[in-house]
């Protein structure tokens, strides 16, 4: 049995960086092993000379020992192999080999001809700070919540939050459809609350209203927070698909900023050799998907995310890659006046601030600790 005389590749590749875990020889079968379960899926024994055989199937281009048993593979894959969708890339990528243990995802790096499908952020950090009218400091972003507020008291937290000079005011991402905070009535009175604010203040924060549910769902609330006032969408691609990011994202008529949240992806990245690492995760592919901010937790606090972790996120966010614009980082996970410092330290301008719902507690009051809040990420480090 031959390939398909008919099957012509360009002969263009994309890498993927695998880090696998154990001995080298064990190491490197398991290299071996990712080049077939995430292609062809089949015993070699079967596989026809030709295209098949000697570009469908992935190739292992390096492989290095990282020390304490574990091993750099970086295995490319033809670009043929891709779509214009999300789901084909995640596939591509770690389809099959996501299902074991030892191995984890530690960049994607997709050549230009590739990347051409992609036009990933709408506004990116650029137009953010355009939409807010904030040149350079670090923007920050208060949160709606505790879940079970109605629709009145979140936007009375709205409009406090805004009054106190935040850039932006989001959802949390607890708050659906549920009978006791409608979607249509919530997002009405939040749009409103900040747009009073700002007439006041004569500032421009953006309510960034949750949006989630099954695709055609999701589709109409974008429209309906659009229309209502909404300045942008928080967006959990780990609940609702990469896909649906990626279109909200290039759809005209919604054409708002959309903030990720990783809200279900935590799987993939807690086992420190297993899954998706965190610059993967949270920098490369909300930033393809086209979201313009990428909310992750913070280093310092009970998840397993680590400075360096939250350093190289930052990079990933910011690295020149074709024509995808940059998008903010974040500073998250109960974010208070302690970390600031060290945030700045960190990320420098161009960070997003997601306060921690402590701020809410603050013996100055909820206004007057944001205006303080906003002052001091603002100081020169």
């Amino acid at each position: 049995m031959t390939s398909d005389p008919r099957m012509t590749l360009s002969g263009t590749r994309f890498g993927v960086a695998y880090r696998v875990r154990g001995p080298e020889a064990e190491a490197r079968a398991q290299a071996d092993l990712i080049c077939i379960d995430q292609t062809v899926e089949a015993p070699e024994a079967i596989l026809p000379a030709g295209t098949i055989r000697d570009e469908i199937l992935g190739r292992i281009e390096s492989f290095r020992s990282l020390g304490s048993d574990r091993h750099e593979a970086v295995i490319s894959f033809p670009i043929e192999l891709l779509t214009d969708d999300c789901s084909q890339l995640l596939n591509v990528v770690f389809g099959i080999s996501s299902l074991k243990a030892g191995i984890r995802v530690t960049e994607i790096s997709l050549p230009e001809q590739a990347l051409q499908r992609w036009p990933g952020p709408r506004f990116g950090r650029i137009g953010l700070r355009v939409l807010v009218d904030v040149p350079d400091r670090p923007l920050v972003c208060g949160v709606l919540k505790p879940l079970g507020l109605s629709p009145t008291a979140l936007a009375d937290l709205a409009y406090q939050f805004a009054l106190g000079g935040l850039d932006l005011v989001k959802d949390d991402q607890s708050l659906s459809d549920q009978p006791f905070c409608p979607f249509r009535e919530r997002v009405r009175r939040c749009a409103e609350a900040v747009s009073k604010a700002n007439r006041e203040t004569g500032r421009h924060c953006l309510y960034v209203s949750h949006v989630s549910g099954p695709w055609e769902t999701m589709h109409e609330r974008c429209l309906i927070a659009e229309k209502a006032g909404a300045g942008g969408l928080l967006i959990c691609p780990g609940l609702t698909g990469y896909d649906g990011l990626r279109l909200i994202a290039q759809d005209d008529a919604i054409g708002l900023p959309i903030l990720s949240h990783p809200a279900f992806l935590g799987t993939y990245y807690v086992d420190p050799d297993s899954g998706i690492a965190p610059p993967v995760l949270f920098g490369q592919l909300p930033r393809l998907a086209g979201a313009d901010a990428s909310i992750y937790p913070t280093f310092g606090l009970d998840f397993p995310i680590t400075r360096d972790d939250c350093r190289q996120i930052a990079a990933a966010t910011a690295v020149p890659w074709n024509r995808l614009k940059p998008i903010f980082p974040t500073a998250a996970g109960r974010m208070g006046f302690d970390r600031i410092k060290e945030m700045r330290d960190l990320y420098g301008d161009d960070v997003l601030f997601i306060l921690g719902s402590s701020i809410q507690r603050d013996e100055n009051g909820l206004t007057r600790a944001c205006r303080r809040f906003v002052e001091e990420v603002g100081r020169r480090t």
